[in-house]
């Protein structure tokens, strides 16, 4: 005997109707992600030998987040949603309706981490092993964003966790947000954790970073519906599975490049 759906919890998108102002949980959890990436990058910077100022972290996190507003709304368009801003142009600039693409927003941070590293003369490899652990919580904010738009929402199940969302029609689904709150958020953050305390050659923790993401993102993509507008890919793949094969085979090269390098240097030392 199945049990039945959980219903969802129809909360609000809108966390504060000022009436010209109205503030959404979604933009809310763009800030908790920031704010989470500030402290975190503050605290790594406080310690000895960090090579870090406070100017310098402001200044990562302008970058960073410029990188990612820009990066993940015009990727998800290019990804994703192209043939709607045609039709309707002004959705480009509804953040607050969701709509972020985060293989978009990888990009433009790694643009703006270039950008960054060439003005403060920063190792582009140690720069992204600095950034890596910032990103997961950040990540895990902006999926239980998603959570509370009622968006992205699962495939069709029967898992006793099932969920009826309501724009998912009357039928249980996986709560795949909730799925990516785990893997790429909490999970990926405790992985990276890990890594870095081994104290790896200089670029492994990004690295891992890309590959972590890129597994986590795959995986839950078998449980996520995928857009209905793009449906199942080639080999029956979705848009997010097919843009991280890239992503984890770049964190791979990465790695064994790291690797190789820090042994040549051990060796000429």
């Amino acid at each position: 005997m199945t049990s039945s759906p959980i219903p969802f919890p129809n909360i609000d998108p809108v966390m504060l109707d000022l009436g010209l102002l109205k503030i959404h949980w979604y933009g809310v959890m763009y800030l908790v992600a920031f704010a989470l990436a500030y402290w975190l990058a503050n605290r790594a910077a406080a310690k000895p030998g960090s090579g870090w100022t406070s100017d310098q972290v402001s200044d990562l996190l302008f970058y960073g987040f410029l990188g990612v507003i820009l990066g993940g709304r015009l990727g998800y368009i290019l990804f994703y949603n192209f043939e709607h801003v045609l039709q309707q142009p002004s959705y480009l600039f509804k953040i607050w309706e969701g709509g972020m693409s985060f293989h978009g927003g990888l990009i433009g941070v790694l643009l703006a981490m270039a950008l960054f590293a060439r003005k403060y003369q920063k190792s582009y490899l140690a720069l992204g092993d600095f950034v890596a652990p910032l990103v997961p919580l950040g990540l895990a904010a902006g999926r239980i964003g998603n959570f509370i738009n009622g968006e992205l929402w699962g495939r069709p199940t029967d898992v006793p966790w099932a969920m009826v969302f309501p724009t998912g029609g009357p039928i249980g689904r996986h709560p795949s947000q909730l799925y990516h709150v785990a893997l790429e958020g909490l999970l990926l953050f405790i992985v990276i954790l890990l890594v870095r305390r081994m104290k790896p050659a200089t670029g492994v923790v990004g690295g891992v970073f890309l590959i972590g993401y890129g597994i986590a993102r795959f995986s839950v993509e078998f449980f996520r519906e995928p857009d209905a507008h793009l449906g199942v890919l080639s080999l029956g793949m979705t848009m997010g599975q097919w843009l991280c094969i890239p992503m984890m085979l770049a964190g791979l090269v990465i790695i064994i490049l790291a690797n190789k390098k820090a042994v040549k240097a051990g060796v000429k030392a």
